[in-house]
């Protein structure tokens, strides 16, 4: 089915692709460590299907804390959705992320591109350590255990999301798990959780979508070059637009549209998300350049997804509500919309 480009707002869109379909349980028992169409699908799934299945930590270790693949951030996956092809747009909504064991870990210092280099060199410890972190679902926090970091008890709240999500690169291009890009991967954005639907752009049959690097929580930029690490059960749907363009990957939620880019330096990243964002307006919610501009200048918001992985990652977004409502015929703005 071919969608108007005026329907791209995926809360209203995912009515509209497919009815309810079949849920897929699925347990993993191997995992891959580059994003490629090489990988031989796990599972067919068909547009409308949700997917229950289970990743692991980025080091390779599962709920039971047995190593079973290797690093960095094996992935579970690929998953074949039926009918995707190169030019379309695969949409996947998050169900669930929760941690499926009491404890991740996470690094202790400051990653190298994080903090001025003179502080590094001659001021910081510089000796990097693995620390646990006890999760507590019932508190919902996670709490450091050692009771050797001062302060002791540092604590922070749950906010369990996926690292990685991708689909096979265009090119026939194998890229490492470590590395995000257009067709998603290592985005490490902290808003890639339970509620979220993320769009990315279809380049090989079948889409192959991977899941992985679950992370209990993040702050912006990843800045200990990685998260509170810890496998998940993760539960999603996916679904199709069919023949829809998109650069970069798109994601929506009850408040913002958002565009993540993804490069070296990080001003290349910052211009790929602000660019796909300003094609997302104009393309779909009535804004011609010169209009995207002025909203984008006044309103616009950024995040720094991360500033660790061999491509740095920003998110740039705007509030769902400053957007014009749409008409029922999803032609352009609605005449009858209050200003």
């Amino acid at each position: 089915m071919t969608f108007s480009r005026a329907v791209l707002g995926i809360l209203s869109l995912m009515i509209s692709i497919s009815a309810a379909g079949e849920t897929h349980r699925f347990e993993p028992t191997r995992y891959h460590n580059t994003f490629s169409f090489a990988h031989e699908p796990v599972l067919a799934i068909a547009p409308g299907d949700r997917v229950v299945t289970r990743t692991i930590d980025a080091r390779g270790f599962d709920a039971e804390d047995r190593k079973v693949g290797e690093r960095p951030n094996p992935q579970t996956g690929p998953f074949y959705v039926e009918g995707a092809e190169a030019g379309d747009v695969l949409v996947v909504r998050f169900e669930k992320i929760e941690p499926s064991r009491g404890t991740a870990w996470s690094s202790s210092v400051l990653a190298p591109y994080t903090a001025d280099p003179a502080f590094l060199r001659h001021e910081s410890e510089r000796e990097q350590t693995t620390e646990t972190w006890e999760i507590d679902r019932e508190r919902g926090v996670a709490k450091v255990a050692s009771d050797e970091i001062s302060p002791a008890g540092i604590e922070v709240p749950l906010r369990p999301m996926l690292g990685c999500v991708a689909v096979a690169p265009a090119r026939k291009e194998a890229i490492a798990t470590s590395t995000p890009g257009a067709f998603g991967g290592n985005m490490d954005y902290n808003g890639m959780v339970v509620g979220a639907t993320l769009m990315l752009p279809v380049s090989e049959p079948g889409a192959l979508l991977f899941v992985g690097d679950g992370h209990a929580r993040q702050g912006d930029g990843e800045v200990v070059g990685n998260a509170l690490e810890v496998s998940m059960d993760v539960e999603f749907t996916v679904d199709l637009i069919k023949d829809q363009e998109i650069h970069w990957p798109r994601l929506e939620n009850a408040e913002h549209l958002m565009t993540i880019g993804s490069a070296r330096p990080l001003l290349q990243a910052l211009q790929h998300a602000t660019t796909e964002l300003q094609r997302w307006l104009m393309n779909d919610y009535g804004f011609d350049e010169r209009g995207s501009s002025l909203l984008l200048g006044h309103a616009m918001e950024y995040d720094i997804a991360n500033v660790v992985d061999p491509h740095f990652s920003v998110v740039a977004k705007i509030r769902k509500d400053l957007l014009p409502r749409m008409s029922a015929a999803g032609s352009g703005p609605d005449p009858r919309a209050e200003r």
